[in-house]
C-alpha cells in the first residue's frame, strides 16, 4: 500500500509538470522550455548528487549505453513538448502510456526476452487502443499524434539501453548527466530556431516549479520501487492518465471524447494485464519442479 501511494504521488508530480509544460509552450518556444526547465533541474539534481557523493568523471557519458540513453531522452523530451503543445494533455499522456507495451516488444526483438501468447494479445490490444486515439485517416486525426508516437520510440530506446549501463554508475549521476544533456540540446535548438522570448518572473517561477516536480517525481518513483514489489506498484503508473484528464479539463478546458476514453481504457487494461503476467512469470516456482518457464508466461 505504501509503495502504491508513493507511485501515485510520483505520477501526480509528473502530471502537474506536464500540465505546466503545456502551458509554458503556449508562451515560449518548446526549446526554451526544454532549456530553462533543464537548467533548474540540473542545479537541483546536481546539488543532490554532490550531497550523496554520486558524482563521477564526465567521461562516463562517452560510453555507448549512456550516450544512447541520453539521445533517447533528448529526442523523447523534445518530441513530447512539441506534441503536448498542439494536442490535449490527456491524449498525449495516453499515447505515452503505451511505453511499457512497446518496451516489451523491444525486449523481445533486441534483448531476446521470452514473451508468452497472453502478453502478445495484451500488447496487440494496447496497440489497438493507440490506433483508436490516433484515428489515422479520420477527421479527428492530427499529425502531432505521430510526433507523440515517435517520442515513445525514443523513450523506449532510452529505457531498453539502460539495462546495458554498468551497475557501478549511480542512478543519480546518470540522471544528472541526462538532464544536463537535455538542457544543452534545448539551448542548441533555441539557437537554431533563433526566436528567443524573455520569460517573465511568473513564467520563470513556473519553470522552477516544473523542475522541482520532476525531481520529486523521480525520487518518489525510486522510493515506490524500493518499498513495494515492482509488479504491485507498477500498475499505479496508470493513475497518471486520470491526473492528465483532470488537469486537462480544469486547466485547459479539454473534454475527452469517446474515442480517447475508449482507447486510453484499452491501453491501461492491457498494460495492467501485462504487469500481471510479468508478475506470474517471475513468481518463484513452487514444489512442482516440472513447471517450465513457458508455462507461466
Amino acid at each position: 500500500m505504501r509503495g502504491s501511494l508513493l507511485m501515485a504521488v510520483s505520477m501526480a508530480s509528473f502530471s502537474v509538470n506536464d500540465a505546466i509544460a503545456k502551458f509554458l509552450t503556449a508562451q515560449l518556444h518548446f526549446s526554451e522550455v526544454m532549456m530553462l526547465r533543464g537548467l533548474f533541474a540540473s542545479v537541483m539534481i546536481g546539488a543532490l548528487a554532490l550531497h550523496q557523493g554520486a558524482m563521477r568523471p564526465l567521461r562516463v557519458a562517452l560510453t555507448w549505453p549512456v550516450s544512447l540513453r541520453i539521445s533517447g531522452e533528448i529526442g523523447g523530451s523534445a518530441l513530447f513538448l512539441v506534441a503536448v503543445s498542439h494536442l490535449p494533455l490527456a491524449n498525449v499522456t495516453a499515447i505515452i502510456q503505451s511505453l511499457p507495451l512497446v518496451m516489451t516488444c523491444g525486449a523481445v526483438l533486441i534483448l531476446g526476452e521470452p514473451v508468452g501468447w497472453r502478453r502478445w494479445l495484451a500488447i496487440a490490444a494496447g496497440f489497438i487502443g493507440v490506433l483508436i486515439i490516433v484515428r489515422p485517416g479520420a477527421d479527428g486525426f492530427s499529425q502531432f499524434t505521430l510526433v507523440a508516437l515517435l517520442s515513445v520510440g525514443f523513450y523506449t530506446m532510452r529505457d531498453l539501453v539502460t539495462k546495458r549501463i554498468p551497475a557501478e554508475i549511480p542512478t543519480l549521476f546518470l540522471t544528472f548527466l541526462t538532464i544536463v544533456a537535455v538542457t544543452l540540446a534545448g539551448a542548441a535548438f533555441t539557437v537554431i530556431h533563433g526566436d528567443w522570448t524573455m520569460p517573465s518572473w511568473h513564467l520563470l517561477g513556473l519553470i522552477a516549479l516544473a523542475a522541482l516536480l520532476t525531481l520529486i517525481g523521480f525520487q518518489y518513483l525510486i522510493l515506490a520501487l524500493r518499498v513495494g514489489e515492482v509488479s504491485s506498484v507498477a500498475p499505479m503508473r496508470y493513475s497518471q492518465m486520470l491526473y492528465a484528464m483532470l488537469l486537462g479539463y480544469l486547466v485547459f478546458g479539454d473534454v475527452p471524447d469517446i474515442a480517447m476514453v475508449v482507447g486510453a481504457s484499452i491501453i491501461v487494461l492491457s498494460g495492467v494485464y501485462t504487469f500481471h503476467r510479468e508478475r506470474v512469470r517471475n513468481r518463484p516456482l513452487a514444489a512442482d519442479t516440472t513447471t517450465t518457464p513457458a508455462d507461466s508466461v
